[in-house]
């Protein structure tokens, strides 16, 4: 089933263009709906300033706001309108995090920034990222806050380790990986076992996507002394791939905080976009 439905969070960061892109280059291969939703929040002002500067510090925020607000609706139409696809405009009060989930839920797919560390919203993009991959029902598209990405979806890997979470992503993939013209399913360190990978490491979840028009090819890797991510990111050089499909968060996000892990690795150092669902 294609995507008819797509969200992308706008907001007024210098990194949009290469998310609104990503959004309706998708909208123009799936002939989807595109909302665009900006999140209106105030800034946080500490309140010694506010009781020395009073009203003006508030109307200093409110034109602020209204400036962001009213830039991003232009950059988010003018891409609507080279689409030419069906486009909304979506402006809502509130924190961030709680209304892309909300927004997110009634969604295909929902299209969002990866966190820039050098900005002073990173925090928050990071939460949004992960509360939304975790919280939301749906597959997220993250979008590097670095380069540009003349193709996406073209040259496709999925990482592939057997679990619900990567399960759910290949799923949630299947409208994209059937129109890439390369699907690579790739398993790293894989295993044997009840919960492994089976005896060619790959194969059942290739079939599978045969099975749905989708031709893969399965392939693994060995490097115990090399983590996921880093071998990950590898192979997406190595092979020209231009779009990531995982599953995100199989072990808790409090677990990965401490220890690290895949998805975490990917959310930081990520070159290409990526697709996760949980």
């Amino acid at each position: 089933m294609p995507f008819k439905d797509i969200l992308v969070h706008v907001d007024g960061g210098k990194h949009i263009e290469a998310r609104l892109e990503a959004a309706f280059a998708l909208a123009t291969t799936h002939t989807a709906h595109v909302v665009g939703l900006f999140v209106r929040s105030t800034p946080y002002v500490p309140q010694f300033i506010k009781a020395q500067f009073g009203p003006e510090v508030i109307e200093i925020q409110r034109r602020y706001v209204a400036e962001a607000v009213e830039a991003a609706e232009k950059r988010f139409v003018h891409h609507a309108t080279l689409a030419g696809v069906p486009y909304e405009w979506r402006v809502v009060d509130g924190d961030v995090v709680d209304q892309v989930n909300l927004h997110a839920r009634y969604a295909d797919l929902t299209v969002i920034g990866q966190p820039d560390p050098e900005t002073q919203e990173a925090n928050d993009h990071r939460e949004v990222a992960d509360h939304l991959i975790l919280d939301a029902g749906r597959p997220v598209l993250v979008v590097p806050y670095a380069g540009r990405f003349p193709t996406l979806g073209v040259r496709v890997m999925v990482a592939w380790n057997g679990s619900r979470e990567a399960t759910r992503a290949v799923n949630d993939a299947i409208p994209l990986l059937q129109l890439a013209k390369h699907v690579e399913v790739m398993a790293i360190n894989p295993r044997g076992g009840l919960n492994g990978h089976g005896d060619v490491p790959g194969a059942d979840i290739t079939l599978h996507l045969a099975r749905h028009d989708v031709k893969a090819q399965a392939d693994h890797l060995h490097a115990e002394d090399m983590d996921v991510g880093n071998m990950l990111l590898s192979r997406i050089s190595d092979g020209e791939i231009d779009l990531l499909v995982m599953g995100a968060y199989g072990r808790s996000r409090l677990r990965e905080l401490v220890m690290g892990g895949a998805t975490r690795h990917i959310l930081r150092h990520m070159t290409v976009p990526v697709m996760m669902s949980h």
